[in-house]
């Protein structure tokens, strides 16, 4: 079993929510970003999905695209933010990291490359927005020859026979997009995303979390409540961008944020 899977089944066995933080490595800076990772797992993180940036993601709305054009700017590629990752495993050797991104990184390192160097610094598994489930088997296989998850993402549109070829092809978790649109859109409605989540669930085992929308303790509780976790990334990042530009403590910023939704998620028990 991965970590992804063992860390997901002790939630589920516990009857908790995962809280699965997104961040763009390399913003503001690669050394700020071991911090805020570290910050992350103290304010309550299960899962961390790390961005790797690029030039041009297509799935990201204006806050998380300039991060990516912050760390592009600074020089951070894909093997930069690999060796991130293998800095992160020197103090922490639980926390699943996932990378997240677009696929023409992986395809220029070449996918078994990539799968061979992820498993090696200590990568748990990848989420490639733009990697359609009829050609995953390239990357699929390299990476579970190494333990390592596919995640995919699914979204309002995508129909029942799609969801099914996706959830074939998914491993760790998948990722529903709550909304039509990119990241940090609002307009959140739970009960279509209960609705969702419910037919999904028909159809997989693997757990659910839900993102794009989520901004703070409320939204995230309310999702966590049809869900087996929720995933939050633009109002972090715009944290970062907001506590760089002043001049405050970046990590500590987001570890007090998220440790407020994490306790909002633990509420969830008492209702139980």
């Amino acid at each position: 079993m991965s970590r992804i899977g063992k860390r997901l089944g002790d939630l589920r066995g516990a009857g908790r929510k995962a809280l699965i933080p997104f961040v763009t490595a390399g913003d503001p800076d690669l050394d700020t970003t071991l911090d805020i990772m570290h910050g992350l797992v103290a304010g309550g993180a299960d899962i961390i999905e790390l961005g790797v940036p690029f030039s041009d993601p297509m799935a990201d709305g204006p806050v998380i695209q300039r991060a990516s054009e912050r760390a592009l700017d600074r020089g951070v590629r894909l093997a930069d933010v690999l060796e991130l990752v293998k800095r992160f495993r020197q103090r922490d050797a639980d926390t699943p990291v996932v990378l997240m991104g677009y696929l023409n990184p992986v395809e220029v390192m070449g996918y078994e490359r990539f799968a061979d160097a992820a498993a090696d610094v200590g990568v748990d598994g990848a989420l490639v927005v733009d990697l359609p489930p009829e050609e995953a088997a390239t990357l699929r296989i390299p990476l579970s020859a190494h333990g390592l998850d596919l995640i995919f993402l699914l979204a309002p549109t995508t129909t029942d026979e799609r969801a099914r070829r996706i959830c074939a092809e998914a491993s760790g978790y998948l990722y529903y997009v709550s909304l039509k649109g990119v990241t940090g859109a609002g307009n959140l409605q739970i009960d279509s995303v209960a609705g969702r989540v419910a037919a999904l669930r028909a159809i997989t085992d693997l757990p659910i979390g839900v993102g794009f929308g989520i901004a703070d303790r409320e939204s995230a509780t309310a999702v966590a409540r049809v869900s087996d976790g929720v995933v939050i990334g633009s109002a972090l990042v715009r944290r970062i961008e907001e506590l760089s530009a002043s001049g405050g403590d970046v990590a500590g910023g987001l570890q007090a944020f998220l440790a407020d939704i994490r306790a909002g998620l633990d509420s969830l028990d008492s209702e139980n």
